[in-house]
């Protein structure tokens, strides 16, 4: 399927970044960002569904979410678990073209394709003994890029982008996740 943007189609990647680089290497302080996701209600007796708003300002985008048929939702719509597979591979992908964009290197296809395993007992509390969350992940990279590419370039682009991806990195590694609660 053709994929089309309002946006320019090509940026050079250093060009942006350098300036940042040198920035953060001097005030360590503004290399620090917030990223923002959440919810809010539609119909508040709808157990099945809620919108998902992402960003911290308004990019003019709200997805509807359903629940996933294994843990008695519809399965009208995208469910956490999805989120949380498209957050790693919008990631990777960035990562990726960013990371070629500043070597030279030419991508002629790039699709990056996320699956993750739950069982779901832990969620339904079935059973203590299996964990809530997901069990395995898998990231698939399929990546074509233009003939004539040196392969040991490829792949050092595919090491750095595993490096790099923000998402990657905080699925492998964990993070600390404090939760409040606003019961006004």
């Amino acid at each position: 399927m053709a994929r089309t943007t309002t946006r320019q189609a090509k940026y050079d990647v250093t060009a942006r970044q350098e300036p940042l680089r040198e920035r953060y290497r001097h005030s360590p302080g503004d290399a620090l960002i917030t990223d923002r996701g959440r919810t809010v209600a539609g119909a508040l007796d709808d157990a099945l569904h809620a919108w998902a708003v992402p960003g911290s300002q308004d990019y003019g985008v709200e997805w509807e979410l359903g629940i996933h048929a294994a843990v008695g939702g519809l399965h009208d719509g995208p469910n956490p678990g999805d989120l949380l597979c498209l957050a790693l591979a919008s990631c990777m992908d960035s990562v990726i073209r960013m990371i070629a964009n500043r070597h030279g290197v030419v991508i002629e296809r790039l699709e990056v394709d996320v699956t993750g395993d739950v069982d779901v007992r832990g969620t339904l509390w079935v059973t203590q003994d299996v964990r809530v969350g997901f069990q395995r992940m898998r990231c698939m990279i399929h990546l074509e890029t233009a003939d004539g590419t040196d392969p040991e370039l490829v792949q050092r682009l595919l090491a750095a982008s595993e490096r790099s991806c923000v998402n990657l990195d905080t699925l492998r590694e964990g993070v600390e996740v404090a939760v409040d609660y606003d019961l006004g």
